[in-house]
């Protein structure tokens, strides 16, 4: 037996897609580490060729990637990354979700709908991948889709802690944009020392997707502060219209915080031009130059995932980083 050495260290690798190279970026920089080098690229009819430039066996892999738009080319990129690490014998991966597509897609409204997102927690499961790590799932059931751990990141930490020292707790109140998402309120107002609730009261045609009607506000607005939190802006169709009906029940400020910066189409000229004083998000999402505004405040949320991936790795708690609140 003289003269084998055997090893049992594990080795963290982290991979990352085309979609939102900046955020892998900051995460591997946080955990000291570098970015796999890795050959993508695409075929003349849009199909995706990738190959990683390492060995990877063995390895824990983490692969990162954010459903940007356009999200089908971004889920299929990341399907074949965790198909490629299974093929070449990584021990464990990790399928690290910034924004995980098709998330609004979680039930069926009307009959002869897919369940979108059930489907693709399927395909990453089939593709590989042993665990999931998301930030601010549109509902908490999609944990549940996927048959292996799910780890549920929060972004509120980071946005509540903004929240406060910039605008104070004194006169805030905090706006849930509908009834559907007062716990998420809830959660805001603990960690906001105990600030009041309001919400919008709305109906939405499910036949018309992005657009709602505000209808009138529910909770004592008058002269405060608003916090108007939402897990995503998408077209900002939606939130746009509750600041106006926040304004003109009286709130003297309106502060949008939303986790997901989608911001489709109009959303930028909406966000632009509404009456909220401030929109603050995080980057789980890539934010072009071009879509920057005045009152635009991006919160990097790559301190919370680093930290998270460094508690899989080692086989720690991930609860721990919310103060057991999960």
């Amino acid at each position: 037996m003289t003269g084998v050495k055997r090893t049992t260290e594990k080795n963290l690798m982290l991979f990352s897609g085309r979609a939102h190279p900046h955020l892998a970026q900051e995460v591997a920089d946080l955990l000291d580490t570098s970015i796999v080098p890795t050959s993508a690229y695409d075929f003349a009819n849009s199909e995706i060729y990738i190959r990683f430039e390492e060995s990877v066996r063995g390895s824990d892999a983490f692969v990162l990637q954010s459903h940007t738009a356009p999200v089908n080319q971004w889920i299929m990129e990341h399907l074949l990354m965790v198909d490629a690490l299974k093929r070449a014998s990584a021990k464990r991966i990790t399928v690290v979700l910034p924004f995980y597509g098709y998330a609004r897609q979680d039930k069926k409204h009307r009959g002869r709908e897919p369940i979108s997102a059930r489907l693709l927690a399927d395909m990453f499961k089939t593709a590989g991948a042993d665990r999931l790590i998301c930030v601010d799932l549109h509902t908490s059931q999609i944990q549940g889709f996927f048959d292996g751990p799910v780890d549920h990141l929060m972004a509120l930490p980071i946005l509540s802690e903004y929240v406060a020292e910039r605008h104070g707790h004194e006169d805030l109140t905090v706006v849930s944009p509908d009834a559907g998402r007062i716990k998420v309120a809830e959660q805001w107002s603990s960690r906001l020392g105990g600030a009041p609730l309001a919400f919008i009261h709305k109906t939405r045609d499910i036949s018309r997707p992005n657009e709602s009607i505000a209808n009138r506000v529910v909770g004592e607005v008058k002269d405060r502060t608003c916090v108007l939190v939402d897990d995503m802006i998408d077209t900002g169709s939606t939130i746009v219209k509750a600041a106006d009906a926040l304004k003109e029940a009286g709130a003297s400020d309106v502060v949008i915080a939303a986790t997901h910066a989608i911001l489709s189409g109009p959303a930028i000229d909406r966000l632009k031009n509404c009456r909220a004083c401030e929109v603050i998000v995080t980057n789980t999402l890539p934010i072009s130059a071009d879509r920057q505004f005045d009152k635009l405040t991006t919160l990097s949320i790559a301190p919370l995932i680093s930290r998270a991936i460094r508690e899989v790795f080692e086989d720690g708690s991930v609860t721990s980083l919310f103060d057991g609140r999960a």
